[in-house]
């Protein structure tokens, strides 16, 4: 729980802040649009499991991380360890892929990144895909790693993701919260561009249509199908923007302002404060979906990264010293 302290200074504090585009990033960044705009939308269906995989792959390792494959809670997966990571933190994260792609091997290295910015462990599970394992599948083998790391003994959690793992980390946090001793393990959660609202009611569908260089409305709408199989999609389990936020834990979203789901991270920290939640998005100019994989390249990936760290480390710390 936050002190009354802590809590005051973030109410303070503006809950959206817009970062401009450094002048060496918006070279790479037309280089890269150069190569995936002639894609854009194209990636549909299981077939594209092996190119999306290929993509994510292309992260760079980071320096003094280390990986291991292991399963928790029944749910197979790659731990990414630091060489100088903090005892009992433990970092959960769900990888991208619009709820049909992605896989921990794909991603660990991205994961590996965020786990040497905060110095504390993650763990990457394989989480079942749709179609073959439409909803509640992800959610349900996502809880199971969760009740793993908390079973084992971890007394620190952060739940972080991408795109639709942002969106798998953010409905388990609420799904946590109304768990009063599993909630004081969950510290805090970190989202990147997720996809907060499966009924895709965003202005920036519209507004973002031209900038985004990568998703189209009706590949994510049979995507989303995919993954709902008949499901409501204003529905709080599967679209944590219409849940009850009161009462989860300091909650940090990182997006491109050049993304068709901008509204959706914006949408959802906007509701968090409303909520009395300690949350706050930071918005990156010109950056696409995705922007964190460009570590190493992109003079904002590096600075979200470090922000990141800076803000899990903390959440981990102050568990620690205790109120």
């Amino acid at each position: 729980m936050q002190s009354a302290t802590n809590q005051t200074k973030a109410a303070d504090e503006p809950w959206s802040v817009f970062h401009p585009m450094a002048p060496q990033d918006r070279i790479v960044v037309d280089q890269m649009r150069a190569v995936t705009e002639p894609n854009k939308g194209k990636l549909r269906g299981i077939a594209a499991r092996a190119p999306f995989d290929a993509i994510m792959a292309r992260v760079l390792a980071p320096d003094g991380v280390t990986f291991r494959r292991d399963a928790v809670g029944g749910i197979a997966g790659w731990w990414c360890e630091p060489t100088d990571a903090v005892p009992g933190a433990v970092i959960l994260h769900a990888h991208g892929g619009w709820f049909n792609w992605g896989s921990s091997d794909a991603f660990r290295h991205l994961v590996g990144h965020i786990s040497r910015s905060a110095r504390a462990r993650s763990f990457v599970p394989d989480y079942r895909l749709a179609p073959e394992n439409p909803f509640p599948a992800a959610l349900n083998d996502m809880n199971a790693c969760y009740q793993g790391l908390v079973a084992s003994g971890v007394k620190s959690i952060a739940l972080t993701g991408d795109s639709a793992g942002g969106n798998l980390a953010l409905v388990l946090l609420a799904l946590i919260a109304a768990q009063s001793s599993a909630h004081r393990v969950a510290v805090a959660a970190v989202a990147l561009s997720p996809v907060t609202d499966l009924a895709m009611e965003g202005p920036s569908w519209e507004s973002r249509a031209n900038a985004d260089p990568y998703f189209v409305r009706d590949q994510a709408e049979e995507l989303i199908r995919s993954y709902l199989d008949g499901r409501d999609p204003s529905d709080p389990a599967v679209s944590p923007l219409y849940g009850t936020l009161a009462g989860l834990p300091p909650i940090r979203v990182h997006v491109g302002d050049a993304e068709v789901l901008l509204d959706d991270s914006l949408r959802y920290a906007e509701r968090a404060v409303a909520a009395g939640v300690d949350a706050k998005v930071d918005v990156w100019e010109g950056m696409p979906h995705g922007f964190l994989s460009g570590v190493g390249q992109l003079e904002a990936s590096n600075q979200a990264l470090g922000a990141i760290g800076t803000f899990l480390s903390m959440q981990f710390a102050g568990v620690r010293a205790g109120p």
